[in-house]
Parts: C-alpha cells; structure tokens; sequence
C-alpha cells in the first residue's frame, strides 16, 4: 500500500521540479530516506543532489530513518553554496 506525500523543495530542486511543492508516492510506513529515493525515481537527474539535500519533517531535521506519515511537511533543502552530505554525523545515501 502507498500513500502519496506532499514534498516542499527549494534552490536546485525547486529548478529541476518545476514547482516548489511536488506530490510523490510513497510506501504506506514511509521514511525520510523513502522520500528521498521516490524524488530520485520521479527526477532521476536529481540523484547527486539529493546525497548532500537535508531533509526536514515538520520543521526538524531528520535522519534517514525518521518515519514519515500522510499529512507531515516534508521539506528537501539542498546545499545553497559548497556543502556537505552529512547532516550530524548521519551520511546520507540514495
């Protein structure tokens, strides 16, 4: 089962997207790394991107395995200038 998220991007991603908000489905126990990868499949030319994006879920940052459930505020905010693709000391991978 899969619900879809609503998924707010900026800079680069925002570019790439087309809009500011996109929709993308995920399984129905997501997490932040499942938001990820179902950008990635719908943006495949995001994928070097998406390794140094932070995520945010209602306005914290999150890990990887940070759970993710219909009607949460997800936000991908990537690298402004230089950055790193560590959030902490969490690396992230897609």
């Amino acid at each position: 089962m899969t619900t879809r998220v609503a998924v707010r991007v900026f800079a680069k991603l925002r570019e790439l997207t087309g809009s500011d908000v996109v929709e993308v489905p995920v399984p129905a126990a997501a997490t932040a790394h499942d938001v990820l990868r179902a950008v990635e499949s719908l943006w495949p030319e995001a994928k070097g991107l998406l390794a140094k994006t932070a995520v945010a879920v209602n306005n914290e940052y999150a890990d990887p395995d940070h759970p993710v459930r219909e009607g949460d505020e997800v936000a991908l905010i990537p690298p402004v200038s230089g950055g790193t693709n560590t959030i902490g000391r969490t690396r992230w991978s897609v």
